[in-house]
């Protein structure tokens, strides 16, 4: 055997075995390193991301949000250097810069005293996944995809899983659920974007081992979601996409339901023409989207209103933590705590108050009982997995 064989035959065995020996690593490195129940190597205070008009980022948009989305997306840094400080810990507005950001009015009574820890609150974190892994193992509750494993769930519907390797945490963001502040405090934990990367970018990094080592993170890391009542959510959505100007949710969803729903014909090219005109998709149109079976034959939910069993798989995934938004500031405090991360930064507190049962009611009064009963059915496994009562209010002739 020549000598160029014998080169490239011992090349490619050493590359089998420095593949074996990252796989071998990766099962058995120390949770000490992984785990986010470790004291974090160093301690970091950061401002938060600049707004509009402040710093030296001249293109920050508007929406936060999709600035966010924008860079986590593509894995680029932000450099946060120049904002370190040994000031006290970091905590993000109260209120966004933009009203388009975030909705100006909130689902439930979120005044100061209920920022207070929950006298049980371990109690409380046990009973909420208890009941997502007593229905996600329950026959009586059926939904698409319950049964499929972990292996069946295709890259692309992975792309909500947000992994920080430096701290051993991976985070399910669901749209209109306080997504943006907690993607604000994954940025700023972690001082950089690069150490962030979504589940279905790992087959371009990693190839083969991709599933192989998702497993491995989904073993060892924290994993943490935050929900809310399934209607208020739809509400909230239905309102920061079609109740203020937005040229992009108007061309891909508003513009087709104003066709399809509203009887129009002939539509103006641009959402403030629309707007101008007085041309505005109602709640009921809305409604009628997501019940006309096209729609899912057409494409998949937005994710601003798509199912968060769909976006977060939580029958697949052991999630450690399960936040909700109607208990936002004290399920906030006490993940931090948890991940030993309170020091460091703090959750910005919620503002505006209004009860949940009237701002639904008022919403569903012009909706048709029989709608309404086809919604529930839609998003029951929303209700039931993470323990949200039968609106029996909306339900009842």
């Amino acid at each position: 055997m020549t000598k160029p064989r014998l080169f490239r035959l011992w090349l490619a065995l050493g590359s089998v075995f420095m593949v074996l020996l990252i796989i071998v690593y990766w099962d058995n490195v120390g949770t000490a390193h992984f785990y986010l129940h470790t004291t974090l190597s160093r301690a970091h205070a950061l401002a938060p991301l600049p707004t509009p008009g402040q710093g030296e980022d001249k293109e920050f948009p508007s929406n936060v949000d999709e600035f966010l989305d924008k860079l986590l997306a593509s894995g680029a840094k932000h450099d946060f250097s120049k904002k370190k400080t040994t000031q006290p810990p970091v905590q993000a507005p109260n209120k966004p810069a933009d009203s388009r950001m975030e909705e100006s009015v909130r689902g439930y009574d979120w005044s100061p005293q209920n920022a207070q820890q929950h006298p049980d609150a371990g109690r409380q974190q046990a009973e909420r996944r208890s009941v997502l892994r007593h229905f996600c193992a329950n026959s009586s509750l059926a939904f698409p995809t319950k049964e499929r494993s972990f292996d069946d769930i295709p890259n692309y519907e992975l792309n909500h899983l947000i992994v920080d390797d430096r701290h051993g945490v991976i985070y399910c963001y669901v749209p209109k659920v306080a997504c943006t502040n907690w993607k604000r405090v994954m940025i700023v934990l972690s001082e950089s974007l690069s150490a962030h990367l979504t589940f279905n970018k790992f087959w371009r990094r990693y190839g083969r081992f991709s599933r192989h080592l998702m497993k491995i993170k989904l073993k060892k890391y924290t994993k943490f979601l935050f929900v809310r009542d399934p209607f208020v959510r739809l509400i909230s959505a239905f309102r920061s996409k079609f109740e203020l100007e937005n040229e992009e949710f108007y061309r891909k969803f508003a513009a087709p339901m104003l066709r399809l729903y509203a009887n129009r014909t002939s539509l103006p090219a641009s959402v403030s023409e629309a707007f101008s005109a007085g041309l505005k998709v109602t709640f009921a149109n809305f409604i009628q989207y997501l019940l006309d079976p096209h729609t899912e034959k057409l494409a998949p939910f937005n994710e601003h209103w798509r199912q968060v069993y769909r976006l977060c798989h939580p029958c697949q995934i052991d999630y450690d933590f399960v936040g909700k938004l109607e208990t936002l500031d004290a399920d906030a405090a006490q993940l931090l705590r948890l991940l030993k991360v309170d020091a460091q930064v703090h959750f910005p507190p919620s503002y505006r108050n209004r009860t949940a049962s009237s701002w639904e009611e008022d919403w569903f009064a012009e909706i048709p009982l029989a709608w309404r009963w086809q919604l529930y059915k839609l998003y029951e496994a929303d209700f039931v997995l993470f323990g949200y009562p039968k609106p029996e209010h909306l339900l009842r002739g």
